[in-house]
């Protein structure tokens, strides 16, 4: 039975768990609708493709171990979203975005709406390609997904001229391909491993912050075990907020700044380097540096790791967890957590009262919160010195 292009593409999304795609509608790109109607894929029309993008990047973010998907028609219909897939690209978001393109067969002839959509999308993608043979479209397809979900996650482009997404083909003559969204699980040199449990023993107040590679590696059980186990004091940046309880002991917020300040030994766990953390400076340069990342090219960014443990996150805190046992070693670091709870406690005290309209400290001196110094910084100073640094701390 012969099968044009559309529905080749939407049993190669079928293939890979897609349940809906995000769109606004346009010719170029009819053949993919007909073809998610024929297998269950909801299209959902929006009104802007920039809205179109952004909704496929939510769906990859709240559903982890899927892909988002949307379809942009040629031309503005892809450069209106070129914001989506930035913002898809600085979040680490595995998102494949179909990109519509005149006939193939005029190419540079001056097809409607045509231009180099590819060239532009590149610099914010981990994959951008065309593919020009109807029976191909599957295999191109698990390209673009292997791509966006291997290793640090990103937005994946597929162009498609409008005559390859309507040419017809016979069905015993397409293989579609199986296509995992939940790449394998890499694991960590089991030296490397050692090598951290090592600077971690030696520690007397190390820190974590728990980045956005913690929740793409879905690692939030195994890394709470490791902080259960040795009671380091933890923090969250980026999209690692949330992946810690609220109510954990070691979880904190506000004593952050102080930990800092203090720290011997910091496991960077998906935590960039970047303008979030003055890109290192934050660190005192006597600190020892775990850092553990799903793609070796990040390690070492800013400032040199002195250990890197490059794979899945959970994969890494298992492995920990595992040698540490397995060599005998044990470090409880819940003294150093207690003192750093007594500023969370002391700050969330000033932040209630403030709340509660008694001022800033709103309990009568600064002589009733021993070793806290109350600061008040309006927003506006805060801004504008650390915009004017390029980071937050």
């Amino acid at each position: 039975m012969p099968l044009h292009g559309g529905k080749l593409a939407a049993k190669a999304l079928k293939e890979a768990g897609v349940e809906v795609i995000f769109t606004l509608s346009g010719g170029h790109i009819m053949p993919l609708y007909d073809g998610c109607i024929d297998e269950g894929i909801r299209v959902v029309d929006v009104r802007h493709e920039q809205a179109a993008v952004h909704a496929a990047d939510a769906w990859a973010r709240c559903r982890p171990g899927t892909i988002g998907v949307a379809a942009l028609t040629a031309g503005p219909g892809v450069t209106d979203g070129i914001t989506g897939i930035a913002n898809a690209w600085r979040a680490n978001s595995p998102i494949l975005v179909f990109g519509g393109q005149g006939p193939f067969e005029n190419m540079r002839r001056g097809s409607l709406q045509e231009m180099d959509h590819i060239g532009v999308v590149r610099p914010i993608t981990k994959y951008a390609d065309a593919v020009y043979q109807t029976h191909r479209i599957p295999e191109y397809i698990e390209l673009a997904i292997r791509h966006a979900v291997s290793g640090i996650p990103g937005p994946a482009y597929l162009e498609i001229p409008m005559d390859v997404f309507m040419a017809q083909v016979e069905d015993d003559e397409v293989q579609i391909p199986r296509i995992r969204t939940d790449p394998p699980r890499l694991s960590p040199d089991r030296e490397e491993v050692r090598r951290a449990i090592e600077l971690l023993g030696q520690a007397q107040k190390p820190m974590l912050m728990a980045g956005t590679s913690v929740k793409w590696s879905r690692a939030s059980e195994q890394m709470n075990r490791f902080i259960r186990e040795v009671h380091i004091p933890s923090y969250t940046n980026g999209m690692g907020r949330g992946t810690i309880p609220p109510d954990s002991p070691e979880f904190g917020n506000r004593s952050r700044r102080e930990a800092l300040k203090q720290t011997d030994c910091i496991i960077l766990a998906g935590t960039l380097l970047d303008f979030r953390m003055r890109f290192g400076q934050t660190i005192p340069a006597t600190a020892k540096i775990i850092q553990l990342e799903m793609d070796a090219t990040l390690i070492g960014q800013n400032r040199q790791s002195d250990v890197g443990l490059v794979g899945n996150l959970a994969n890494s805190f298992e492995l920990l967890l595992e040698e540490m046992k397995h060599r005998g070693v044990s470090v409880d670091f819940s003294g150093w957590r207690d003192e750093l709870r007594v500023v969370e406690d002391a700050a969330a005290g000033i932040e209630a009262a403030r709340r509660a309209g008694m001022g800033v400290l709103g309990i009568g001196s600064p002589e009733a919160l021993p070793g806290v110094t109350p600061r008040v910084v309006s927003l506006t100073d805060v801004d504008l010195d650390h915009l004017l640094q390029g980071s937050f701390d």
